[in-house]
C-alpha cells in the first residue's frame, strides 16, 4: 500500500462521518466554543494514542510474542464487525452528558478504536522500515477526520441524519472488502508457514 491507500484505509476506519452524531449527542449541552475546545483535546488524544501503537506496535509484538498472520486474522475480524455496524447500525446508546466527557468515549475508542489500533500494529509488523510512510498517512488520516469532526454540526445540518448514514453505509462496504482481504491475507500467510 502507498500512503494515499495506506490514509484512505485509516479514515474509513476512523469513520469521523459515523462518529458525527454521537459526538454531537454527546456534546449536546456545551457551547460552541467549549464544543469545538473538547473535540480537539479528544482528537489530539486519540492521535496520542495512534502515534503510541504505531511507533511501539513491534516492541509489543515482541514481547507478547504474536505473529504476523494472527494479527492479520485479528484485524480482519474486527474491521468486518467494525463494518456490519456501519451498515447495519444499531443504537450506540450514547446520552448526552453533563460534564465534558475526558479520553472516554470519544478520544478511544471512537477515534482511536480497536480496528485502527489493529491496522497499525499490521503494518509497522509487516514493513517497519516503512514507519515514516505509516506516519504520514495516519496523519493525514487523523487531519481529514479532524477537520469533519470539528465541522460536525455544519455536515449535520447539510445532510441531515439520513445523508450522513448513507454514507456511512457506502464507507462501511468499502471496509467489508479490505477486511475481507485481510482475513485471506493473514489465512493463506498461516497455511503457507505450515507447509513449508
Amino acid at each position: 500500500m502507498d500512503i494515499v491507500g495506506t490514509a484512505l484505509l485509516l479514515f474509513l476506519i476512523i469513520d469521523p462521518i459515523g462518529n458525527i452524531p454521537v459526538f454531537l449527542a454527546v456534546l449536546r449541552g456545551m457551547t460552541p466554543s467549549r464544543r469545538r475546545y473538547v473535540i480537539i483535546r479528544e482528537l489530539l488524544f486519540a492521535l496520542a494514542v495512534m502515534l503510541l501503537f504505531l511507533f511501539a506496535g513491534n516492541a509489543l509484538l515482541g514481547v507478547l510474542e504474536l505473529r504476523q498472520e494472527a494479527l492479520s486474522i485479528a484485524g480482519g475480524i474486527i474491521l468486518f464487525l467494525i463494518a456490519l455496524r456501519m451498515i447495519f447500525p444499531a443504537q450506540y446508546g450514547v446520552v448526552a452528558q453533563d460534564e465534558d466527557p475526558f479520553f472516554v468515549p470519544l478520544a478511544v475508542p471512537l477515534v482511536a478504536g480497536p480496528s485502527v489500533i489493529a491496522v497499525l500494529l499490521l503494518l509497522v509488523s509487516r514493513e517497519p522500515g516503512r514507519v515514516l510512510e505509516w506516519l504520514a498517512a495516519l496523519i493525514l488520516a487523523w487531519a481529514a477526520s479532524a477537520v469533519i469532526l470539528l465541522a460536525s454540526g455544519s455536515f449535520y445540518r447539510i445532510f441531515s441524519e439520513r445523508g450522513l448514514r448513507a454514507m456511512e453505509r457506502l464507507m462501511g462496504m468499502l471496509l467489508i472488502l479490505l477486511s475481507v482481504q485481510m482475513l485471506l491475507d493473514g489465512i493463506s500467510e498461516f497455511v503457507y508457514r505450515l507447509l513449508e
